[in-house]
């Protein structure tokens, strides 16, 4: 087997939903296997999963072992050569994975690999490329300099850089076993970081391919509380300890005391105040649409996908019926339609619901009919 995607999911069952309905369409024609690696959620997202994707291997974790000893558990069962770490809020369109692993192929010195990924407003996330945040490097971005955080490979193409994001990471397994895989020691946060530099450390290179395009609807089984600080931060310090112990020491403990005490003092963020005058249906049918009106108490209108690609619209809610659409297409329009006064919504194939996300620090919205 060629690839094996292990999703590790924790009390998202919507967003899994709609993530795995589109990795099944994006692997149709691919040797690529399917885990869903349940982390004791305690709600319908197993049994979901059984009932709508009974070709996914499911594995139900009796605890909640977090991100590094969740994901490990379906690698350990994965038969594929190349391994895909994808987290439960993301989207992916049909060629990424084709894509991914022709790219692959081509690099003898593979790491790791990641996407450029967008939020549900269509908005790049520059956390999408990095480089290794030492700790004088971390210290520049606490205090406002960010260009050194962040790799300078353009958003938009592909280029060997340092450290990768979690919420979507492929390898070859055996250099997956080969560097240690996701350390333990982490229960959530920095363990991207942290295997990101192990193949560095090894010898590989990581690879950023903007030409990919995966949305991911940041931090939705995450908010961001006191917890989040606490394990966030405390990630960060195990980091420096394996890898920084005796190389600019001095730096890390006030580097992770100012961050910490900044983040306490920062405002919470507001959600923006809604503008919008009017939905608009890509791949309508008769069903969605009255659906729809009955749950927003302005314009519905279906739109033809031809011309949301030619012309700019303002003030819009567009849902996207994956029934219809491709998500390619659905990616494509979301890049084509973002602005600051647009708002998404996904309908996923075979499912009465609609899921997006107007910001990249709130939980989403699903609007079930």
């Amino acid at each position: 087997m060629e690839l094996s995607i292990i999703i590790l999911n924790y009390k998202v069952p919507y967003h899994l939903m709609l993530c795995l309905d589109s990795v099944q369409k994006a692997i149709a024609k691919l040797d690529a296997e399917v885990i869903v690696v349940d982390n004791n959620s305690q709600d319908e997202s197993a049994a979901m999963v059984s009932e709508h994707f009974p070709e996914v291997k499911l594995i139900e974790n009796p605890v909640n072992s977090g991100f590094s000893k969740g994901n490990n558990l379906g690698v350990a069962q994965a038969k594929g050569k190349y391994i895909c770490l994808l987290n439960p809020d993301t989207v992916v369109g049909e060629q990424c994975f084709k894509n991914f692993l022709t790219y692959a192929r081509l690099n003898k010195d593979l790491g790791a690999m990641g996407p450029r990924l967008i939020d549900g407003l269509g908005e790049f996330l520059p956390e999408s490329k990095r480089n290794v945040p030492v700790p004088i490097i971390a210290l520049k971005k606490i205090i406002g300099i960010k260009k050194s955080y962040y790799s300078s490979v353009h958003f938009a193409k592909h280029g060997a850089i340092e450290v990768l994001v979690g919420a979507f990471m492929m390898m070859r397994k055996d250099r997956y076993l080969e560097v240690g895989g996701l350390d333990e020691d982490y229960f959530m946060y920095g363990e991207d970081i942290d295997l990101s530099y192990k193949f560095l450390k090894a010898g590989y290179q990581n690879y950023y391919l903007g030409t990919e395009r995966v949305l991911h609807f940041k931090g939705e089984s995450s908010p961001k509380d006191e917890v989040y600080r606490e394990r966030f931060f405390g990630a960060m310090h195990i980091f420096y300890q394996k890898h920084f112990k005796n190389s600019l020491a001095w730096l890390v403990k006030p580097t992770l005391s100012l961050a910490g005490f900044l983040y306490g003092i920062k405002p919470d963020s507001k959600e923006k105040k809604s503008t919008i005058k009017q939905v608009l249906l890509i791949g309508a049918t008769p069903g969605l649409q009255r659906e729809m009106g009955k749950k927003f108490d302005i314009p519905i209108h279906a739109a033809d996908k031809k011309l949301v690609m030619k012309k700019a619209f303002g003030h819009s809610l567009f849902v996207l019926n994956a029934e219809k659409l491709t998500y390619e297409e659905i990616l494509y329009l979301m890049n084509t339609q973002k602005n600051k006064y647009n708002n998404f919504r996904i309908k996923p194939t075979g499912f009465s619901f609609v899921l997006g996300s107007d910001s990249s620090t709130t939980q989403g919205q699903m609007i079930k009919f």
